[in-house]
C-alpha cells in the first residue's frame, strides 16, 4: 500500500526526522514536501533526504502569501499524491497515533471499516513547564493535553484527514477534503471518524466556500487520535513566533494561542507504546553523516535563533508573559469570572 504524507514547512530543521520516522512507522511510504524562505537548513535537509530517495521536496509554488492552500493545490498534480493509496495532509508538529493493532494507517482503515476517509480528531499537548528546547523526540517531552473530549469551551475540535486516493475530492483543504458539488447522492463516500463512525453530515456536505473542519470529539477516538504539538518548549514557540508559518506570513501566535493550548490537566503517553521503534527510525536516519550533520545543524540554528531573540527585551517580556500566563484557557476564565460575579 502506497501512503503519501503531504506537508509545508518553514524553519522545521530540529524536528523533521522524528516525524519522518514515526510516519515510516505508522505506514507511510512517501513525503511530499513544500517549503518556502526556511534560514535554519531546512530546505538543505530535504534536499539531502530527496537524494536519497526519501523525500520529495519543492519549493513551495505560492504567488502571494497562503502558502498552504497553494501548495495542496499543486499536490493533488504530482504522481507521488496522485498515484497514491491514502494521502495524509499535516504539519511536522502533528503525530498521528493509532491505537489499533501495531499502530499503522492499514490497521487504522481495517478497523474504521475501510472508508474512502478518515478524519481525526485534534489533541492539543500542553507545553508542561518545559522551557529548554532539547534535542530528543517531541512525543516524550510533552505527555499532558486537556480533556480529550473538551477543548476551551467546545466540545467541537477540529480536526486533519487521511484521504482515500478513490475519494471524489473537489479539492483539499488543510483540515479536510471538499466533496465535488455536483456529485450525485448514490456516488457519495464513506467517511468516518476515529471511532470507524460516519462523521457528522453538517461536516460531510460542508461546501467549500463554508468550510467546517471540526465536530464533537466525545466518542471519536476509539481507533486514533491526532497528537498535536502546536507549543513544545517554550524556546522552539519563540522560534516558532519569530517566523510566522507556513500559512500566512508574520502571523503572531500571541498569548491567547498559547493559552489555549496549555490546558495540561490530562495525562496521555499511550504514543510512548512507538517509542523504541520511533527511536530505531530516528537512528536508521541518522547513520548517515551527511543527514546526521545537517540536523545537528539545523539544531544549532534553532538555538541560534532563540539566542538571539533573547537579546530583545520585548521577547524577553513575552517570555516572562508566558511563564506567568495562567493554564486555564480564556474562554475558561471568561465563564469563572462571569459566575463569580
Amino acid at each position: 500500500m502506497r501512503i503519501t504524507a503531504v506537508t509545508c514547512v518553514k524553519n522545521e530543521g530540529p524536528f523533521l526526522l522524528e516525524w519522518i520516522a514515526f510516519n515510516r512507522m505508522i505506514g507511510v511510504t512517501d513525503h511530499l514536501f513544500y517549503s518556502n524562505d526556511c534560514t535554519d537548513g531546512t530546505d538543505t535537509l530535504l534536499n539531502a533526504l530527496a537524494r536519497r530517495g526519501l523525500v520529495q521536496h519543492l519549493a513551495n509554488p505560492a504567488q502571494g502569501r497562503n502558502y498552504q492552500m497553494e501548495a495542496l493545490r499543486h499536490a493533488r498534480q504530482q504522481p507521488i499524491a496522485r498515484e497514491a493509496d491514502w494521502v495524509w495532509i499535516a504539519d511536522v508538529d502533528e503525530f498521528l497515533n493509532i491505537h489499533v493493532g501495531d499502530g499503522t494507517i492499514p490497521e487504522l482503515a481495517s478497523a474504521c471499516g475501510d472508508p474512502q476517509a478518515i478524519s481525526l480528531n485534534f489533541q492539543f499537548f500542553a507545553n508542561c513547564g518545559v522551557a529548554a528546547y532539547e534535542d530528543r523526540p517531541v512525543i516524550t517531552q510533552f505527555l499532558r493535553s486537556h480533556n480529550p473530549d473538551i477543548w476551551c469551551d467546545t466540545l467541537e475540535i477540529e480536526t486533519k484527514s487521511l484521504v482515500r486516493g478513490d475519494f471524489p475530492v473537489h479539492f483539499y483543504g488543510a483540515h479536510r477534503p471538499y466533496l465535488r458539488p455536483t456529485l450525485p447522492e448514490k456516488k457519495r463516500p464513506k467517511w468516518t471518524d476515529g471511532s470507524g463512525r460516519p462523521v457528522p453530515e453538517k461536516f460531510y456536505l460542508a461546501p467549500a466556500k463554508q468550510p467546517i473542519r471540526d465536530f464533537k470529539a466525545h466518542g471519536a477516538r476509539r481507533f486514533a487520535t491526532l497528537n498535536h504539538y502546536a507549543l513544545r518548549s517554550l524556546d522552539s514557540y519563540l522560534v516558532k513566533n519569530d517566523r510566522g508559518d507556513v500559512n500566512r506570513d508574520n502571523r503572531a501566535f500571541d498569548d491567547t494561542y498559547w493559552r489555549e493550548r496549555n490546558d495540561d490537566s490530562h495525562e496521555d503517553r499511550s504514543i510512548l507504546r512507538h517509542l523504541p521503534k520511533l527511536e530505531a527510525g530516528i537512528a536508521a536516519l541518522k547513520s548517515d553523516p551527511e543527514i546526521a550533520a545537517l540536523h545537528d545543524a539545523s539544531v544549532a540554528a534553532h538555538r541560534a535563533a532563540r539566542d538571539r531573540l533573547m537579546q530583545s527585551p520585548a521577547y524577553q517580556a513575552l517570555r516572562a508573559q508566558l511563564q506567568r500566563a495562567p493554564k486555564i484557557c480564556p474562554q475558561e476564565e471568561a465563564l469563572m469570572a462571569m459566575l463569580a460575579a
